[in-house]
């Protein structure tokens, strides 16, 4: 490794494309640790939904971010570059590097590309300016955002209420205009040498795929998890129930759908879900895109970029 440089590299694609196994060999061979972006790995006890990295994946490479929270806590972008960020320092601190494996793509943009560095939500703004849509109607939002900020204004649809309340919201307490805010995102790993490598299938082959991990979930007892875990104490609006594949097995161990339907609307979500991806993705700039199965030819790709 050159001394002065400090090398990051980003494994991403959409979901069962093979990030967890090619990452882990990447990392083996490559000195590397892995720091998870995956927004549902972080949760302690959700396992089998989460498709988590084996034990004998983690006793092979050391992986920083998974299991690191209780169900109940709220996991943030911002929360997730700051301990991103953490254990990259702490990687190369041992002389190895960091690699970032997941499918969360609005992580990957929160470090990449920086945090928008706005004010959070202001549910008093926000009410009023709500109101002022329904009694006025949304054009007149519109006009006082062409007023304040004509440059957004433009950008954004002239039925886009969420992003007019939004621009509107973060005028008012800042009195400055969204897109100059914009403007100041700074990425957070700006000193890095990152390369981004995506991992991609023929669509009918990621959906085979989906189809087999889905099934395999519920052979490997995902529905027992669940049980465990409301057993537990765990409530059913816990962020993680959130996640693919828990929210029908609840339907289903309520009474509220057959097994067969819950199995069938998880592979139904998972390829909506893996749709969303594969569309966010190919927006990031500079992702060099490989076979998610040709992993000879990354590791070469690979070798080049580090000795470059």
């Amino acid at each position: 490794m050159h001394s002065e440089r400090h090398d990051l590299i980003v494994l991403l694609g959409p979901t069962a494309v093979g990030k967890s196994r090619a990452g882990n060999d990447l990392a083996l061979k490559f000195n590397g640790e892995i720091i998870n972006c995956d927004s549902m790995q972080v949760y302690e006890g959700f396992d089998i939904g989460t498709d988590k990295p084996t034990i004998e994946m983690r006793r092979q490479v050391p992986h920083h971010l998974v299991d690191i929270l209780k169900p109940s806590a709220q996991f943030t972008a911002g929360e997730f570059v700051r301990r991103a960020l953490a254990a990259t320092r702490l990687i190369e601190e041992r002389g190895r590097r960091p690699f970032i494996i997941g499918g969360t793509g609005l992580y990957l943009k929160a470090l990449l590309e920086g945090l928008f560095p706005g004010p959070g939500r202001d549910e008093q703004v926000r009410r009023r300016l709500e109101q002022e849509a329904d009694e006025k109607g949304l054009e007149a939002l519109r006009r006082q955002l062409e007023d304040v900020d004509p440059d957004y204004a433009r950008t954004v649809g002239k039925r886009d209420k969420l992003r007019i309340i939004r621009a509107l919201e973060v005028h008012t307490l800042t009195g400055q205009p969204i897109s100059r805010l914009f403007k100041k995102t700074r990425s957070e790993v700006a000193g890095f040498h990152v390369l981004k490598i995506g991992l991609q299938l023929e669509r009918q082959e990621l959906y085979m795929r989906i189809e087999e991990r889905v099934d395999s979930m519920f052979r490997n007892g995902i529905c027992e998890e669940t049980k465990r875990l409301l057993a537990a104490g765990v409530p059913e609006s816990a962020p993680p129930f959130r996640g693919l594949g828990y929210r029908r097995v609840i339907a289903y161990l309520q009474g509220g759908i057959s097994l067969e339907e819950a199995k069938r609307l998880t592979k139904q979500d998972t390829r909506q879900y893996a749709k969303r991806q594969i569309t966010w993705f190919r927006k990031m700039p500079g992702v060099n895109w490989f076979p998610g199965d040709d992993l000879t030819s990354i590791a070469l790709f690979l070798e080049s970029w580090l000795a470059s």
